[in-house]
C-alpha cells in the first residue's frame, strides 16, 4: 500500500502541483473546484500557472478528493491536462463526483481507493431574469450535460444513453462498482489518508440528493447518539 502524504495547502487554494524531480509531478485537487467569495477553491487559472512552472515533466499523477464544483473551471482543468505531452494517471484518493469527475477523466489510467466514491449528475445552476434569460440558461445547461456526457462516453466507451441515464438519476458507485461500470481501471489499496478523512465531516452535500448513507456525516452522528441513548 501506497500512502500518499498530502502537501501543505496554500492559504486560499484547494489545488496544489508538487514537482518530484526532473521527470515527474503530483498533482492534488483537493476541496471545492472553482473560486469562492473567500478565495478559496481550485482555479483554473491558478492551476495553469502552476502546471506551466513544472516544465517538461513526463509523468504527472493527478490525485482528487472533491466534491465537485465549477463545470467551466473544471473543463479548462481537464483540457490543459489533456494537451500536456506528460502520461496522466488519475488517482481518485477519496470523492470524484460532479465537476471532479469528469476531470478525473485526463488519466489514461484512472485508479480508485477502496474508499472512493465517484458521482455523476447533470450540471447545475442559478439564473434569474426575464423568460429570455431562463431560456438562454436552460440551453446552456443541455450543451453543458452533452460536453460532459461525450467525455464519459470517450474514455469508458460506454453507450450515451445509459450514461446519460446515469447522469439523469445522479448516480453514485463505490470503487469497485465505478471499475466494473468502466470510469476507473483499477481498484487500489485504500488511498483515503487522514487529510482526506478529516474533511468527510465539513463537505457541503446539499446539493446532491442521493448521497450514500455512510458518506452522510451529519446523519451518522445523529444516529450513533440515537443508539446510544437507547442502549441504556
Amino acid at each position: 500500500m501506497t500512502v500518499h502524504k498530502f502537501p501543505e495547502r496554500t492559504p486560499g487554494s484547494e489545488v496544489k502541483i508538487v514537482a518530484r524531480g526532473a521527470q515527474k509531478a503530483e498533482v492534488y485537487v483537493y476541496g471545492i473546484i472553482g473560486g469562492d467569495w473567500f478565495g478559496d477553491g481550485a482555479t483554473a487559472q491558478k492551476f495553469a500557472d502552476d502546471l506551466k512552472k513544472l516544465g517538461n515533466v513526463s509523468n504527472i499523477d493527478l490525485h482528487i478528493d472533491s466534491e465537485g464544483g465549477s463545470v467551466k473551471d473544471a473543463q479548462a482543468m481537464y483540457t490543459l491536462l489533456v494537451a500536456h505531452p506528460a502520461k496522466i494517471t488519475t488517482h481518485i484518493d477519496g470523492w470524484a463526483c460532479s465537476a471532479a469527475s469528469f476531470l478525473a477523466m485526463a488519466g489514461s489510467e484512472i485508479l480508485i481507493g477502496e474508499g472512493g466514491m465517484f458521482m455523476i449528475h447533470n450540471a447545475r445552476m442559478m439564473a434569474y431574469g426575464e423568460a429570455e434569460d431562463l431560456e438562454r440558461g436552460a440551453a446552456l445547461l443541455r450543451t453543458t450535460n452533452q460536453t460532459i456526457l461525450q467525455k464519459y462516453v470517450d474514455r469508458t466507451g460506454l453507450d450515451a444513453k445509459k450514461v446519460k441515464a446515469w447522469m439523469d438519476a445522479e448516480t453514485w458507485w463505490t470503487g469497485k462498482e465505478a471499475v466494473d461500470a468502466g470510469f476507473a481501471d483499477k481498484v487500489v489499496g485504500n488511498l483515503k489518508i487522514a487529510a482526506v478523512a478529516e474533511r468527510e465531516g465539513k463537505r457541503d452535500l446539499s446539493p446532491y440528493k442521493n448521497v450514500p448513507v455512510d458518506h452522510r456525516p451529519r446523519r451518522n452522528a445523529a444516529l450513533a447518539k440515537l443508539n446510544a441513548a437507547l442502549a441504556k
